[in-house]
């Protein structure tokens, strides 16, 4: 049985694997509609998998913005592939992209989903970064909805008191999903903020804290001496703390993302990449290059605007939500 067809059985065998296909389908029809359409052309113009077919290939998934590196390193394990199963008809070779995408995002990890690293018995403090208007303090209201609906006490910390109404806009989530919110004055130390945050936590018994930070990249030095002391602040309050540290990355801009998650990783200790509006791009290719040329888990996605569309990754569904057109087809 090829990848592809276990992958649609795994997506269809109970209601809530059904229901995250449903999900990744739909959140990814952008990237689907043009990469389906690409791949199927390609395959009709070739009917034998030769060196021009590669070529052909190679362009058709760094248009998708898979990477340059990535796909480079895809199209050599491609090729093996190809000559140890003796493949000669094109269209059979879809099913090996399909594997092989799976195979580039986890590489030398186990087929699991990056589940966030959650305390049993002791506070979680996530902290979040990312350039001003990719999506986080958004991000950061619904994984609060997330992790209320789920029976957890969570209070959010408004760090972010540079940026022109990014405290009432946090307020605001936290009214929406019932969610208190720890605040300064705008301009205040983002430090002290999040001080406070820890120890209305602590003091009110909260599982989570989720703490916002400011993203004037353009600034960067002084952005990422801030980091650095807001994580100062974090570990000495918190022991082993912060337990995330959360790299929101808008999927819309394609390879400057990829930019932004070398320059926050280079500067703090990034664990995980939230990529919010992957439902808005033709670009989707990009969470593997990300994992693929910085080694960094993409652990939640933005699959749309409801609260309920931040979905945790999985690779396998994204990779079936790429190929679902085609696997209707067959």
């Amino acid at each position: 049985m090829s990848f592809l067809k276990k992958l649609k059985e795994k997506f269809q065998s109970t209601e809530k694997q059904e229901e995250v296909s449903d999900k990744y389908k739909e959140g990814l029809t952008k990237t689907r509609k043009t990469f389906s359409d690409r791949i199927n052309d390609l395959v009709a113009r070739y009917r034998k998998v030769d060196e021009d077919f590669f070529e052909d290939l190679e362009e058709v998934l760094i248009s998708a913005d898979v990477g340059v590196s990535t796909v480079m390193d895809l199209i050599d394990d491609l090729k093996m592939e190809v000559k140890r199963q003796n493949i000669k008809d094109s269209n059979e070779v879809k099913h090996v992209i399909s594997e092989k995408l799976v195979e580039i995002y986890y590489g030398e990890d186990n087929e699991e989903t990056a589940e966030i690293n959650m305390q049993d018995d002791d506070l979680t403090v996530i902290l979040f970064v990312g350039v001003n208007g990719v999506g986080k303090t958004t991000t950061i209201g619904k994984l609060a909805h997330q992790l209320k609906s789920e029976g957890k006490e969570v209070l959010l910390t408004a760090g972010d008191t540079f940026r022109a109404g990014a405290i009432e806009q946090l307020n605001e989530w936290g009214n929406r999903v019932g969610v208190d919110v720890i605040k300064h004055n705008e301009g205040s130390d983002p430090a002290a903020v999040v001080y406070d945050g820890i120890q209305a936590a602590k003091s009110r018994g909260a599982d989570v804290l989720l703490c916002d930070t400011a993203g004037r990249l353009q600034n960067k030095v002084n952005l990422m001496n801030e980091l650095a002391k807001v994580k100062r602040v974090i570990t000495r309050e918190v022991p082993n703390g912060p337990h995330e540290v959360l790299l929101v990355l808008d999927a819309t801009t394609g390879q400057n993302a990829l930019s932004q998650a070398k320059t926050f990783s280079e500067a703090t200790d990034v664990s995980g990449i939230v990529l919010t509006k992957l439902d808005g791009t033709a670009k989707g290719g990009i969470v593997l290059a990300i994992r693929h040329e910085l080694g960094i888990p993409v652990k939640y996605v933005g699959l749309g605007e409801k609260v309920t569309d931040l979905q945790i990754f999985d690779p396998n569904a994204f990779v079936y939500g790429l190929f679902a057109d085609m696997l209707e087809e067959e």
